[in-house]
């Protein structure tokens, strides 16, 4: 069964940095997968941010995000990581990880197989 947990969340200024982490486990070591970010503030859809797909890292950001976000995965650890940089209190949100077979390069596309518990970022102004 895979499971993924987050971690890394908190309070931060706005202009300061927060990265997250996510934990993947379940997974057989051969396995191609992909671990995207998603993001939900209250009252708002969850949407993705990043994707990162194992085989070959390509990653993809979502617009608001491009420039700011930085992705990354170690593999070995089952380990994807996100760099959130320059933070503004539109980031705020509970901040999610999802792995499926390969990244979807929609924002909007929610249908990942697996989700983990979500964590929370809060940027003050």
């Amino acid at each position: 069964e895979v499971r993924l947990v987050e971690s890394g969340g908190g309070l931060v200024q706005a202009g300061g940095s927060v990265r997250l982490s996510c934990k993947a486990s379940g997974f057989a070591w051969d396995d191609d997968y992909a671990i995207a970010w998603f993001r939900q503030a209250p009252g708002k859809e969850r949407f993705g941010v990043s994707c990162i797909y194992k085989r070959d890292r390509s990653t993809f950001y979502e617009d608001s995000v491009e420039g700011r976000f930085t992705i990354s995965g170690d593999f070995a650890k089952n380990t994807v990581y996100l760099q959130m940089n320059n933070l503004t209190p539109e980031d705020t949100a509970r901040y999610y990880c999802a792995a499926d077979w390969l990244c979807s390069y929609d924002p909007t596309f929610v249908n990942y197989d697996y989700w983990g518990r979500g964590i929370q970022v809060t940027v003050s102004s």
